[in-house]
């Protein structure tokens, strides 16, 4: 697992305590049941300050997962 990886399931671990490390590499926003609106713009706010990004709200439906927002730090800030 890289540093992105590694930072991002302290930003996931943040929003959703309950998680074991192994649901928060699968979590997607239709498998976790908090993950509403509000846990959405909470989670992007954690990620984009530990980041130092400002993440592009209209690509929501792609940062429904963490698959899917790690993608998009490896491609906004690179491969640590």
């Amino acid at each position: 697992m890289n540093d992105i990886a590694r930072r991002l399931e302290g930003c996931f671990a943040a929003v959703f305590p309950h998680l074991s490390p192994e649901q928060i590499r699968a979590a997607r926003i239709e498998s976790v049941p908090a993950w509403d609106s509000t846990s959405s713009v909470t989670l992007l706010a954690i990620v984009g300050e530990e980041f130092g990004i400002s993440l592009d709200l209209d690509s929501l439906e792609e940062l429904s997962s963490f698959d899917g927002i790690h993608a998009y730090l490896m491609n906004h800030i690179g491969n640590d």
